[in-house]
């Protein structure tokens, strides 16, 4: 069962072209498997779930921590009254929806919801 606030998933940044690279190195390396989501996304369930991020809008450039939430907008309203500031609204996703925010010390983090 999921709970609000579990560390959830982990995105990795994947430079523009470089998600073929990527699989092939972790395949061989770890012997990961894939899932691709179109030309820009490909997940991976290694242990902790996650995927490689090539989305050129989000222009990822470190690890994305990813949290899970039974309740997106309780949870948004929670981050921001609690003193973090919200880097990218609610938006949906394949999968469902998730919004972005950095904590005090400015790192970001994620938040997902199935619904």
């Amino acid at each position: 069962m999921r709970k609000t606030g579990k560390l959830d998933y982990l995105e990795l940044p994947a430079p523009k072209g470089s998600i073929d690279s990527m699989k092939a190195f972790y395949a061989r390396a770890f012997d990961w498997s894939f899932t691709d989501y179109g030309p820009s996304y490909a997940a991976f369930s290694e242990g902790l779930d996650g995927g490689f991020d090539g989305t050129p809008e989000l222009e990822l450039t470190k690890p994305l921590p990813v949290l899970f939430s039974e309740d997106l907008e309780a949870t948004l309203a929670t981050v921001t009254e609690s003193g973090g500031t919200i880097t990218r609204e609610i938006f949906a996703f394949p999968g469902g929806r998730r919004f972005h925010f950095t904590d005090p010390a400015g790192n970001e983090l994620a938040v997902w919801s199935e619904t």
